[in-house]
């Protein structure tokens, strides 16, 4: 496989951006050698500058659940941006998008959109301190929700995949108000209530992890998280920027019955542009600006070409298209541990719906700890394995691998084929 160009590339792009990259997992440096740099997407395949061609499970991390350039989507967004790509004012567009989020999950009252998941989810807090008048917002360790200064206290992603401490330019003042707990972990979760109840403005959670790879909540742990908030009074956020309607029609929300305070997305609801959105119960969402006190812009906000996007990526997501995506992921998660026990390599395959992460240790993998026991080193065997025969896996052991529709059953086979190699170079790795 040449990689040539890409090299060559990364030269230069080493010279104009930090580490050569624009966000900081696409360098590779959680599993070594040079980034491909990539010329076009086509359906479930990248296309590298090299010519070389991937089955992609990486899909721009998430948002293109129907495929690079789906042809109703890309219909939507020529026909927006021949009318203008923003205006900086109301459009019909936001409507449309909007109706069609609360159509599907009613919990969603009111709503604001915004450019990305990092402002969602700092203003959904914002929002918390505001409408509670308290300080205090609790996260969990390894849970990643955006770049914002409180929620870079143990943050997964990137900030996992390359072993930083909690990010420096941070002040300690902004810091202290972040409390943390182990995921799936009632008791631990319980006892900072106890401690704290009367200051904390919000709990934020991914329903299902996506960024320290893919962790499944215990039965009834997020539930029990709704009665905790609603008990001491504080809002109950539910980040869905990675599960919001990836999952099925409601999200994380819906396919656990939570009816949350503040939901955040991003990704999927747009289709591949940038986008973000925050909302929940009207009586919250009532106290941002202009409506009330609690202020929160963006100049790009509800942008003609994001909207069309996403209410095109919608519209094709329908009961049937979530059936196709369980049974590909059925099939896949299958395959990878039929290889994974044919190699003899210890592994933790978690899964839900289009999203699987497969972690190399033979503990069960349910919160930051046991994840941390993965060998990022067998995991980096396995992925080289993989690119070196066409198939794009997420360049770290801590971000979760993602499906689409236009994934095909000939996309599987060959994924199945090259994983085999893969396990068989991770099994040479001593751990």
């Amino acid at each position: 496989m040449k990689t040539d160009l890409s090299e060559k590339l990364f030269a230069r792009a080493n010279t104009l951006f930090p580490g050569g990259v624009n966000s900081p997992v696409r360098a590779f440096k959680g599993v070594g050698g040079t980034p491909r740099f990539i010329a076009r997407g086509r359906g479930a395949h990248l296309v590298d500058v090299d010519g070389n061609d991937y089955v992609d499970y990486v899909l721009s991390w998430g948002p293109l659940i129907a495929g690079h350039c789906a042809p109703e989507v890309m219909r939507e967004v020529q026909e927006a941006l021949r009318e203008g790509s923003s205006f900086g004012a109301p459009s019909p567009k936001e409507i449309q998008l909007a109706e069609l989020v609360r159509e599907r999950a009613p919990w969603i009252e009111k709503m604001r959109f915004c450019s990305s998941g990092t402002e969602a989810t700092t203003a959904a807090i914002r929002v918390a301190r505001g409408f509670t008048g308290r300080d205090e917002l609790v996260k969990f360790d390894g849970c990643y929700h955006g770049a914002g200064d409180p929620l870079l206290v143990k943050a997964g992603s990137g900030v996992e995949t390359l072993g930083l401490p909690d990010s420096p330019g941070v002040p300690a003042d902004v810091a202290r108000h972040t409390l943390t707990a182990p995921y799936n972990d009632l008791p631990a979760l319980t006892r900072l209530f106890a401690a704290h109840g009367a200051t904390i403005a919000a709990v934020i959670i991914e329903p299902v992890v996506g960024n320290m790879g893919v962790i499944v909540p215990r039965p009834g742990y997020l539930e029990a998280i709704q009665a905790l908030c609603k008990h001491y009074g504080a809002l109950f956020i539910v980040d869905e920027v990675m599960t919001g309607f990836r999952l099925g029609t409601g999200g994380a929300c819906g396919l656990y019955g939570l009816r949350p305070d503040l939901v955040c997305f991003g990704k999927v609801i747009g289709g591949g542009l940038p986008v973000g959105a925050f909302g929940g119960r009207a009586e919250v969402m009532d106290r941002v600006a202009p409506a009330g006190p609690i202020y929160q812009a963006g100049t790009l906000s509800g942008n003609p070409m994001a909207m069309a996007a996403g209410t095109a990526t919608l519209k094709l997501m329908t009961p049937a298209a979530y059936a196709l995506l369980e049974a590909r992921g059925t099939a896949l998660a299958a395959g990878l541990l039929a290889s994974a026990a044919e190699a003899k390599v210890p592994v933790q395959l978690n899964r839900v719906g289009s999203m699987l992460t497969v972690f190399f240790t033979s503990t069960p993998v349910t919160d930051a700890a046991s994840a941390r026991l993965a060998s990022t080193k067998r995991f980096g065997a396995f992925f080289h394995a993989l690119l070196e025969n066409g198939v794009y896996f997420p360049p770290s052991q801590f971000e979760s691998a993602f499906l689409s529709t236009a994934h095909s059953e000939a996309d599987l086979d060959l994924t199945l084929r090259a994983a085999k190699l893969g396990f068989a170079a991770a099994a040479k790795i001593e751990v």
